[in-house]
């Protein structure tokens, strides 16, 4: 915590101690820790979902008498995230948990919130600044695993589209270099076309649409998206191409699209076309939206005194026809089990990310995922 609140409970404790502050008990005045969540680009499910993630850990009974959370968004703005961390920095803030529009850009005012005391957690995306703690997959290798299988399964030539993230942040940085890496290896596969898809189904769709204006689906064989598989399927069934017609796509770990790679004929509770199985090409992998929940956890621990990592990895999840698995319920026992996919009954929305699960935060589950709610 901050020299401010160590002081703020200095006294506090001292008042305690000589009964000034008669029928308050030690517990009733302690005050909660004050950490802000510093967001930037929300556009997208993923960033809805983790959000959620986060209020859920810090409504959790473990964490609700200890966590005063506060929530501010600065958009895909550095200088307006800059701003807004030096305010957080002034308030108070115990500990600032944060997605990062930038590597680099947020260095000095991290160095001068860390100088003050303040614990920083960025999630998802790096900060580069040695004093903040990161929590996040190995993006690099996310670029590179789905590449190399788009890439195999076209036989190492064809057409490809590209959509990249949200620029300028380390996770797309690392994940559209390394996947350009792995397509500079095979001379005979060509990038025709390449847009930007922000991590979101509805953008993909625009980006998409401008591409297929002046290109038909038959002259691309194969999709490498951040994010948008799902919705790539369902252009082509709009487009009138059959199921088995439908073009391999490496991307993002959404619902829909997972769903979408089931074996045709598979019976799916709530299923409706194209939220339904229709035996789709994919490799699906996913940056999982419950980073930034740990983030707040750790942050938490490391204001309690503990000792925390300042970089954690989070395991790659990567799913594919083979190992695709259906929840049927959404229990954490049956995720603990291994289950990746959600029937559209449980959850409506196709662009939500499903790679919701993590024996690290047991406090969370689906509905933190969907509304913010923590397990009981």
């Amino acid at each position: 915590m901050n020299l401010a609140t160590r002081l703020k409970r200095f006294a506090l404790g001292t008042a305690l101690a000589a009964g000034l502050l008669s029928g308050v008990t030690a517990a009733d005045a302690a005050e909660k820790y004050k950490i802000f969540l510093s967001m930037s680009y929300i556009g997208n499910d993923w960033q809805a979902e983790a959000a959620n993630m986060i209020k859920a850990m810090a409504a959790h009974k473990s964490f609700a008498d200890k966590v005063d959370l506060q929530v501010q968004v600065a958009g895909p703005n550095a200088q307006r995230q800059i701003q807004q961390i030096n305010a957080m920095v002034q308030a108070g803030a115990d500990a600032i948990v944060i997605y990062p529009i930038s590597p680099t850009a947020l260095n000095q005012v991290i160095k001068n919130a860390c100088d003050k005391g303040v614990k920083i957690f960025a999630y998802d995306g790096d900060i580069s600044e040695p004093c903040a703690h990161n929590i996040s997959i190995d993006q690099e290798e996310a670029g590179r695993v789905t590449a190399e299988w788009l890439a195999k399964k076209l036989n190492g030539k064809g057409n490809i589209v590209v959509l990249t993230g949200v620029p300028g942040t380390s996770v797309d940085q690392l994940r559209t270099k390394a996947a350009k890496d792995v397509f500079a290896k095979y001379p005979d596969i060509k990038i025709v076309a390449e847009g930007v898809g922000m991590w979101s189904q509805a953008v993909t769709r625009t980006e998409l649409s401008k591409i297929t204006a002046t290109q038909s689906w038959d002259q691309i064989d194969g999709l490498w998206l951040q994010v948008g598989c799902y919705t790539a399927n369902a252009m082509q069934l709009e487009a009138g191409k059959k199921p088995e017609e439908l073009k391999p796509c490496a991307g993002e770990g959404s619902n829909g699209g997972r769903i979408q790679m089931l074996p045709i004929g598979t019976e799916v509770e709530g299923a409706a076309s194209p939220y339904a199985p229709l035996g789709a090409p994919r490799i699906s992998y996913a940056s999982p939206p419950y980073s930034g929940a740990l983030a707040l956890k750790l942050a938490v621990q490391a204001l309690e005194g503990k000792e925390v990592p300042m970089r954690v990895t989070l395991p790659l999840p990567i799913v594919t026809s083979e190992t695709i698995k259906l929840c049927n319920e959404g229990t954490w026992d049956e995720m603990k089990a291994g289950c990746n996919a959600f029937l559209p009954s449980l959850v409506s929305n196709p662009g939500w990310f499903a790679s919701i699960f993590s024996e690290e935060t047991p406090e969370i589950g689906l509905n933190a995922a969907l509304v913010g709610q923590p397990e009981p």
